[in-house]
């Protein structure tokens, strides 16, 4: 059956240099990434050169300024970006959300030695990072992480053990959150650690529903030595650079959540535009009609929504609320739009002959990290009503 390929997406951007830039990416991934995608998750492999290959065409580090290597462009634009790469492959519009979101700490709480040391090897392409806050007994409870940074003259040694580092293993360096001092929120601080420093070392890859080629895994550190010049920040604030990277990272996921969506549309709208039974089009059956309409109007709703929370935060405006309610809806249509994607395809969808089986693994995943869906929508409870009352 001839493949339906996925069609452009009408976008509004701010500029003609936004524009010319979606298109380079939309090209780049319909002629480097997809193709190889199907195969390449099904061997869970990671596909290392594809993000030098980004990082050339200067997509590795868009929303950073340009005097340290990035693209200086707004999040509206970014976030654009990475919707049309995680529609061609969700490890490659997710490891960049990722990367994206370990440059965050030095980027925006670095010294200005920090920055112009570092950041021009993380936005070029010549490295790869990961972002380690979680552990495996505080996930959703990230201030109860236990990974602990001694001081020991100008060096901190670092001890514990990190959980779902996305990149585990495979990154050329680790934004780590670890606890500097007492208890609770404030006694965490952030560090930058070589992903070949002695006594780091990684487990094996957690085996996953989907996003096989993406490498998960835990990531030990074992009397790991960092230079006091590598801890980020002022000490004791760690979580709150964490909890900005994590509004932003949220975009980046959501955006992502779009672009599965957008992907399992476009397959699913194809092959009932083709698909025949009793003498005519499947498409042209009213409930399936609806089901694509429902579809559509969802993945637009979300798409909208990321582009609100963006543009609040590049006018500099809070966006915390918008960014979590974003975050919950379109991974939440993902996971729908990639489930009916399944059904309008009937058996085909669950045959991996198909695209959106793998989709549908994929949206799965996105509810969960960077925080839960249930997490998300504390967040903006608290937002509406306040603390929860303790008593």
């Amino acid at each position: 059956m001839q493949s339906y390929g996925p069609q452009p997406v009408s976008r509004q951007l701010p500029t003609e240099e936004a524009r010319d830039l979606l298109a380079l990416t939309r090209d780049l991934a319909q002629r480097e990434i997809a193709p190889g995608a199907a195969a390449e998750e099904e061997a869970g492999r990671f596909p290392r050169e594809t993000f030098t290959l980004i990082g050339e065409a200067g997509l590795l580090g868009l929303p950073y300024p340009e005097e340290y290597g990035g693209g200086g462009q707004p999040y509206e634009v970014y976030l654009q970006v990475l919707e049309e790469l995680a529609a061609a492959r969700l490890t490659v519009g997710l490891g960049v959300s990722v990367h994206t979101l370990a440059c965050h700490a030095v980027a925006h709480y670095g010294s200005k030695e920090q920055r112009a040391e570092h950041l021009p090897g993380m936005l070029g392409g010549a490295q790869l990072g990961a972002y380690c806050l979680s552990e495996p007994t505080s996930g959703s409870d990230a201030a109860a992480l236990r990974t602990r940074a001694a001081r020991d003259g100008d060096d901190w040694t670092i001890d514990g053990t990190k959980a779902w580092i996305t990149h585990g293993g495979a990154a050329d360096f680790y934004t780590v959150l670890a606890r500097s001092g007492g208890e609770g929120a404030h006694g965490i601080s952030a560090y930058l650690v070589p992903g070949d420093a002695p006594g780091l070392s990684a487990a094996p890859p957690e085996r996953k529903m989907g996003l096989k080629g993406s490498p998960t895994a835990q990531v030990h550190f074992d009397g790991v030595r960092v230079p006091d010049a590598r801890r980020i920040g002022e000490l004791g604030q760690g979580f709150a650079i964490a909890l900005g990277a994590l509004d932003s990272g949220r975009l980046g996921i959501a955006a992502c959540a779009t672009g599965v969506a957008q992907a399992a549309l476009d397959a699913a709208l194809g092959y009932v535009l083709e698909r025949r039974q009793f003498d005519r089009p499947v498409a042209d059956f009213q409930g399936l009609r609806f089901m694509l309409a429902d579809m559509a109007t969802r993945i637009e709703a979300g798409r909208a929504l990321y582009l609100a929370a963006a543009r609040l935060r590049d006018s500099g405006q809070p966006f915390s609320a918008r960014a979590a309610m974003a975050k919950l809806f379109c991974t939440d249509t993902a996971m729908q739009v990639t489930t009916d994607a399944v059904q309008l395809l009937g058996g085909y969808g669950y045959t991996a002959d198909f695209p959106v089986e793998r989709y549908m693994r994929e949206a799965k995943v996105l509810q969960i990290v960077e925080g839960t869906n249930q997490i998300q929508r504390m967040v903006v409870a608290r937002h509406l009503a306040g603390p929860e009352s303790r008593g």
